[in-house]
């Protein structure tokens, strides 16, 4: 399960403890709401007027939601919505009856405490009594509000970091819909919503603004689980009472759908919808809601920021797949999906987006859906659901073709402490010191693979929020992003990786990439160890084993194919790790207990031939078409200070000394320094 919230015990669960208590207090130091709820119901989604107006403006979509609505197979979410919006906008009592029927279910169980959906059963309950408003006996409505009121006593305390486990989605959207459908009749309510949005104000918004700026977040794929949900209780606040949480967190908020239509891998896939890459734990390597609930959350972010250019040209994005692929979301559609927005130019939109925050870096060769696909990773330590994989890339042509290693099979078991989170599972380094210990990860002591490390505190690791980020910053900031220049035929990034390393075996390691549009990937690593004798190894997790094919190996998946070309180390020891090899090393063997979906079937390590301080990796990677046979081969030379590349009309000089160099394409010269921005030449 993938859930809701957080709450400082000793600070947080104070406040609310005395709103609840002492209303008249709480409701005094909360910040002043914009204008009066409204008394009247249907009021979450939209007045009755509205919802009607609504339902003949879209009225295609509206008779999705009505066969949703009347089929009786659908999940109890999609039930309640869908049989309580065409019972408001239609008068019809018996489905009315249904949604609340279902909403009794739980409202006459058992009270959920911690790490489970209980703000999912809130939400559903709060929709139910607002659009089947009526059709509450007296009764009914106070074991509505007893439950409601229990539950948020039972988990005062649960989930409390605000970086970490869908803190927005699983608890306090349904918490603050339930307040606001019962905002006049619940005692309350008035006090819960206050408290609730006082600790978004001083601890969760400044999270989002910290290790979200730019739109991507820290916590990684697990934002498409939660984020939906928490915008559509933004959407409630603002029709409610015109609070608006998105002001309270722009850096996040205002390029969120920019970095999600980044995030969404080239092509169509199954039933017709678009897949968000894998970023620390989760992944959605199969089919699920989650990649619907993006496409939801990037409409109601475009809907929100209508007036700017950026938001239009993800509104033309988002019409390439114009339905919700799961049949029972239809609601979704019909909420969010306006088609009054004006349409951007896709085509003619920017390439690169840069996520500050988590140091997240996304790249495309264009928005056709036969396009390259990049991402970069080097950025700093928020939460548990991160891996140990600064210095990650990821390559896409048509299929993935350079991937994330292993499975979540499940949060701490042997091999998702030993490989699936670990630096051998990534497109990233290993520097081999035999003396090196991890002893304590989500739980477990684990074997040394030879990559990063981090202090765990505890099982899960996270930051509680950004005061105890900020008080622990150099355990937390562990790289640097030194450059990001996008001049279109080509993206220049570099990162220094060091600090995710123990100190005792790393003098230093830089990366520096240039994606030259539109298929190209060439990549230089600078590496010095403290001991000469730790083994260095570059790793590339390939979705298919290659063919070698010199001065190539080949991976070819699906339509899409891979020629990686080893430039430096001069002599290289290569090692491809498939089969029973892919998920062993240091002797045992760490496989997966299940199959979470398609990953990478082959490791490929890359060494030095004899041991040195100071070695340089250099790897041109070329993603095309499965149908191309070969492409031309790059060839590298040591000249003074510099490594010098050549790769058809394309010269490069990266410096041995520090980050920077020089590309020469068509005749055009730039410097490669390091430079963090977002402008194109």
């Amino acid at each position: 399960m993938f859930l809701h919230t957080m709450r400082r015990p000793w600070l947080v669960g104070a406040a609310l403890v005395a709103a609840i208590l002492l209303p008249a207090a709480g409701a005094a130091a909360a910040p002043p709401k914009h204008r009066p709820v409204p008394q009247a119901h249907p009021r979450l989604l939209g007045s009755l007027d509205e919802l009607k107006v609504l339902a003949r403006q879209r009225a295609g979509d509206y008779q999705r939601v009505a066969q949703v609505a009347r089929a009786g197979d659908a999940d109890d979410y999609s039930k309640v919505v869908s049989a309580g919006l065409v019972a408001a906008i239609e008068g019809d009592a018996r489905l009315a009856r249904q949604a609340k029927d279902v909403a009794m279910k739980y409202v006459g169980g058992p009270i959920k405490k911690g790490h489970v959906p209980f703000g999912h059963d809130l939400a559903l309950c709060a929709f139910a009594y607002d659009l089947a408003h009526p059709q509450w006996s007296p009764a009914e409505r106070a074991q509505f509000f007893d439950y409601m009121n229990r539950t948020v006593d039972a988990n005062v305390e649960s989930e409390t970091h605000v970086f970490h486990n869908a803190w927005y989605g699983y608890k306090n959207w349904g918490i603050g819909l339930a307040c606001y459908a019962t905002y006049h009749e619940n005692p309350r309510a008035p006090a819960i919503l206050d408290a609730l949005e006082d600790d978004y104000r001083k601890r969760a918004a400044p999270a989002l603004e910290l290790a979200g700026e730019g739109g991507g977040f820290a916590e990684g794929y697990y934002v498409h689980y939660w984020l939906y949900e928490w915008l559509v209780f933004c959407e409630a606040a603002r029709r409610c009472d015109g609070t608006d949480y998105y002001a309270l967190a722009p850096k996040f908020f205002r390029h969120r759908a920019i970095a999600s239509a980044f995030e969404m891998y080239p092509g169509i896939g199954q039933y017709g919808s678009r897949r968000p890459a894998p970023m620390g734990d989760g992944g959605g390597r199969l089919f699920g809601g989650d990649r619907d609930k993006a496409l939801a959350a990037r409409r109601i972010l475009v809907n929100y920021y209508r007036n700017d250019p950026e938001h239009q040209a993800v509104h033309a994005f988002n019409e390439t797949t114009p339905r919700s692929s799961v049949g029972n979301y239809a609601h979704m559609d019909f909420l969010w999906r306006d088609p009054t927005v004006p349409k951007g130019d896709l085509a003619a939109w920017r390439r690169s987006h840069l996520s500050r925050g988590p140091g997240y870096v996304y790249a495309r060769s264009s928005w056709d859906d036969d396009a390259t696909w990049f991402f970069f990773k080097c950025g700093n330590r928020f939460t548990a659901h991160q891996h140990l994989d600064v210095g990650h890339f990821l390559l896409y042509k048509h299929a993935e073709l350079v991937g994330d290693g292993g499975h979540y099979d499940e949060f701490g078991t042997r091999h998702d402490v030993n490989y699936h989170l670990r630096t051998i599972a990534h497109n990233a380094l290993l520097v081999h010191d035999p003396a090196e210990t991890w002893k304590n990860i989500r739980g477990r002591p684990a074997a040394n693979d030879g990559g990063q490390s981090h202090a765990w505190r505890h099982h899960n690791g996270a930051f509680v929020d950004p005061d105890d980020w900020r008080k622990q910053y150099e355990s937390a900031h562990i790289a640097d992003l030194l450059a990001f220049e996008d001049r279109q035929s080509y993206l220049y990034v570099a990162g220094d990786c060091t600090r995710a390393y123990s100190p005792r075996k790393l003098e230093f390691w830089t990366r520096q990439i240039i994606f030259l549009r539109p298929g190209t990937v060439v990549i230089f690593d600078r590496v010095k160890t403290k001991d000469p004798a730790f083994q260095k190894t570059w790793l590339l997790q390939a979705m298919k084993p290659p063919v070698n094919q010199a001065p190539h190996l080949v991976v070819t998946n699906g339509k899409g194919r891979l020629f990686v070309q080893t430039l430096l180390p001069a002599k290289p020891q290569v090692r491809l790790c498939s089969g029973d090899d892919l998920y062993r090393y240091g002797g045992q063997s760490f496989p997966p207990s299940r199959n979470t979906g398609p990953a990478p079937e082959c490791r490929i390590e890359v060494s030095p031939s004899s041991p040195a301080a100071v070695d340089y990796f250099l790897h041109v990677l070329t993603a095309t078409d499965a149908s191309v046979e070969s492409v031309p081969p790059a060839a590298a030379a040591a000249q003074g200070s510099e490594v010098l590349v050549a790769l058809g009309d394309v010269r490069i000089a990266f410096s041995t000394q520090r980050v920077g160099g020089r590309i020469e394409r068509g005749g055009k010269q730039a410097s490669l320094s390091e430079t963090v921005r977002a402008g194109t030449e």
